[in-house]
């Protein structure tokens, strides 16, 4: 699994894009040159390596675009030049015939925004020419699959606990479930991270660059002290590595694209189609909301540094809702007093079967 071929439009790595030089790269005002230190500009001051790679990737590509052009000089793009760009995102169409979401044509520009901005900011461009470029509007979706307790239950009923990686998964499967945590995360934890005494779980350099500290359920914890210390000592073969959750070769512990491969079949097998690692914490903040708690205490299991990003779950959970609705819509009041026409609607739907032909 770890030597699998990266899959097409996957990012590049930052070690690619050095060894993938484009135009008079030994040129300090190329466009190629002038990435790179920029990459080298954010790593001095301490940037993600994950930021770094994402935003790094999409200016390789507009370098790589630009190139195409004949455009190889930072003083050489204008305001058009992106715009025209722009428009190539746009009209650009995958394998499979599909545009690009806007989603990703934001995320496809909004580096070279920072980018530009940072050369103007360094002298090395007159003008930043993305200053006033207008990035398309992003739609406001909601979660497409929130899973449900039951689906949960099923889910994390599939694993085999007769195997160690049944066990392994089923206590990865709890841990996600109960504190939302990302795949990226859990990647992270090694094996003193849980603290079974004080239950709580701490998460080093998370997303953002922010430690934090959250709580874990003891039915979480009961599956983790089974792993740590009952399985995984079975599994080790590294003693130098520290990872909570290994790769079952017990060398290395298991990366984010090895969790969401350990996640994936349980889902499919329960007949859920598409999601993974994420529908957890989705299922996470939507059923503590529906049971009362605050979104700032949300806030602060996800790790969202605003609350607007935790606001979306208030629009899933409408458990709340519902009540406010049967108790005060005024076609909700008589219900419990059915008679003539109506009485004999709902009689006939309680015994139709819900799939039944209708004539």
């Amino acid at each position: 699994m770890a030597n699998r071929k990266p899959r097409a439009g996957a990012l590049l790595t930052l070690e690619e894009v050095y060894r993938k030089p484009v135009g008079p790269a030994s040129d300090p005002k190329s466009l190629y040159a002038l990435l790179l230190r920029f990459v080298a500009w954010r790593r001095e001051r301490n940037w993600s390596e994950t930021t770094l790679k994402t935003q790094t990737h999409h200016d390789y590509r507009f370098i790589l675009w630009a190139a195409e052009r004949g455009l190889n000089y930072g003083a050489e793009i204008t305001r058009p030049i992106l715009e025209r760009y722009q428009r190539h995102l746009y009209q650009y169409r995958k394998a499979n015939g599909e545009p690009l979401s806007t989603r990703t044509q934001r995320t496809a520009l909004q580096p070279l925004q920072v980018w530009f901005r940072w050369m103007a900011q360094q002298n090395l461009i007159l003008a930043n020419p993305a200053a006033d470029l207008e990035l398309p509007r992003l739609e406001k979706r909601l979660p497409r699959t929130i899973l449900s307790v039951d689906e949960v239950e099923t889910v994390l009923g599939l694993c085999d606990l007769n195997t160690p990686m049944g066990i392994r998964d089923r206590a990865l499967l709890e841990l996600l479930w109960s504190t939302g945590i990302r795949r990226g995360e859990v990647a992270k934890l090694e094996i003193h991270s849980p603290d079974f005494s004080r239950r709580i779980l701490t998460i080093v350099q998370g997303k953002g660059k922010q430690d934090r500290v959250i709580p874990v359920g003891l039915r979480a914890l009961r599956w983790l002290r089974r792993w740590l210390y009952q399985v995984r000592p079975e599994v080790l073969v590294n003693p130098e590595c520290k990872a909570l959750f290994l790769a079952m070769d017990g060398v290395e512990g298991l990366t984010t694209s090895g969790i969401t491969m350990a996640v994936v079949p349980y889902l499919r097998a329960s007949g859920i189609d598409k999601g993974s690692c994420h529908l957890f914490r989705h299922a996470m903040a939507t059923q503590m909301l529906e049971n009362g708690a605050d979104l700032r205490w949300i806030q602060a299991m996800l790790g969202h540094r605003s609350v607007e990003s935790t606001q979306i779950y208030t629009q899933v959970s409408i458990r709340a809702l519902q009540t406010v609705h049967a108790s005060t819509h005024p076609a909700e009041q008589d219900m419990e007093e059915e008679t003539g026409l109506l009485a004999d609607l709902s009689a006939s739907d309680e015994r139709e079967p819900p799939d039944s032909p209708k004539s």
